[in-house]
């Protein structure tokens, strides 16, 4: 594959289409009058000059709020304010009240996530799993059902399985990348379909259209209140690498704190889908707490955002690297990464994970499984434990997409609370490694692998 083909080298500017474009969706405050034509990739660092939620047209850098509470000038200009929030009223400036239910810098960072995305709106949350449980608790209530990928972050996972019973909500696991094991799944309270893709930790992809097709199909039958809608966390791939809107995905979750973040400093999490939603999620966010502060929100817009297409660009070409490095390991059973053309989801990757120009994008996660005894992850745990005692440029952490190479074993840490039945359901395998590579020179990435896998093979060799 060439560097061209995967978006490694050249340009990934893609022209935003003009206001009011089927590219646009509508999105509320983003045909204010700023100059169209340019880049998203110079739109990740410049924005919109004058934000409805502030003007700072003379800061170079967007400016970070600080308070708390904010001052009236009427009781009736308050009542106004109270009025205007979690409406969907286009309004010239916002009417600030309380830090909790909005307040002007993560205002900046959800309309700029809501552009790449695609989406109306964002709505910003303290954490990724704020946000993913917003996004799904809102839609649904006691006595419906909600249709899950049978493989997803070990947190939504829990959510699904640990609290969503206790309320009276049914959750069903799923292969959601089978129409027919999804058309089956379907029942009349069912309201929502959740997952993934890539999917965490095995980097399986969903094809997203074929999903939504589907959805569209049994929808078209209902009536409104009665509509299924499906949330897609893209947290993986970045809106640089996949925009599930696109697709005809509803609605979209990040982690803030992974690949957008990108530095590993501050937590946070943001929905972002059509218009109609907002009040709603605008309601729960201010119910249930969970919103994302201004000192949180600040770094994603101000160093994250801005430097996502830069950094994905050199972290990507890593994951290409090392996933062929892998490839031809005699310690290793399979590497599962989009970029590899024998990789069983390829196809499906390059038809749906494009940047803004429809450059392929495959990422920059790797999942590969290391050779075991059956049922064993001895090697697995070895590799892994060398590696955080003896690596230099490879740290074993969780969390990913971010500047530093992080390594994990999922089926002992990040997936440990899914019972063994569950994970191998998911394809989560004993000896299975998931590898988020950073920005580091990449023949140094290859040669820590390489040592951690000599230290392996050494411990083969001792055995027998």
């Amino acid at each position: 594959m060439s560097k061209d083909d995967t978006g490694m080298s050249g340009s990934d500017d893609s022209h935003m289409p003009p206001a009011g474009s089927a590219g646009s969706n509508g999105n509320k405050g983003h045909d204010m009058g700023y100059e169209q034509g340019y880049a998203q990739r110079s739109r990740f660092i410049h924005g919109e000059m004058v934000s409805p939620h502030w003007d700072y047209s003379h800061h170079v850098v967007p400016p970070m709020s600080a308070s708390a509470t904010y001052r009236l000038d009427s009781g009736q200009r308050g009542a106004q304010g109270f009025c205007q929030f979690g409406t969907t009223e286009a309004v010239e400036q916002e009417i600030l009240i309380y830090d909790r239910l909005q307040e002007p810098t993560s205002s900046m960072l959800e309309d700029r996530l809501a552009e790449a995305e695609r989406a109306a709106v964002g709505i910003s949350f303290a954490t990724g799993m704020a946000a993913i449980s917003a996004a799904i608790t809102s839609l649904v209530t006691t006595g419906q059902h909600v249709i899950a990928h049978k493989c997803l972050y070990g947190c939504t996972t829990s959510l699904l399985k640990n609290w969503y019973p206790r309320i009276g909500i049914n959750v069903s696991f799923i292969d959601t990348d089978n129409p027919d094991e999804l058309r089956a799944a379907i029942r009349p309270e069912t309201r929502v379909v959740y997952l993934e893709t890539p999917v965490n930790p095995t980097l399986e992809i969903i094809d997203l259209r074929r999903m939504s097709d589907v959805l569209d199909e049994v929808n078209a039958k209902r009536p409104p209140e009665e509509r299924i809608y499906s949330i897609c966390d893209n947290t993986f791939a970045t809106p640089l690498c996949q925009r599930p809107r696109e697709h005809g995905v509803d609605v979209v979750v990040h982690s803030l704190t992974k690949g957008i973040g990108g530095f590993g400093t501050d937590m946070g999490g943001i929905v972002l889908c059509p218009l109609e939603l907002e009040p709603m999620y605008k309601l729960y966010r201010k119910d249930f707490g969970g919103s994302l502060s201004p000192k949180a929100a600040w770094p994603p817009l101000v160093y994250g955002l801005p430097t996502l297409p830069v950094r994905m660009r050199q972290m990507q070409y890593n994951a290409q690297k090392v996933a062929e490095y892998l490839s031809d390991h005699p310690l290793v059973a399979k590497v599962r990464y989009p970029g590899l053309a024998d990789n069983p989801d390829h196809a499906v990757a390059r038809r749906q994970m494009t940047n803004f120009d429809g450059a392929f994008m495959p990422g920059s996660l790797l999942y590969f499984t290391l050779k075991e005894e059956p049922g064993s992850n001895d090697n697995a745990e070895a590799m892994i434990n060398w590696t955080a005692d003896n690596s230099y440029v490879i740290t074993l952490a969780v969390s990913l997409g971010q500047v530093k190479t992080l390594i994990e074993n999922p089926s002992s840490m990040t997936h440990s609370a899914l019972d063994p039945e569950m994970q191998a359901e998911g394809g989560v395998e004993p000896g299975g490694i998931r590898l988020s590579c950073g920005l580091e020179e990449t023949n140094d990435i290859i040669r820590d692998l390489e040592a951690a896998l000599m230290y392996v093979a050494s411990r083969k060799r001792e055995k027998v």
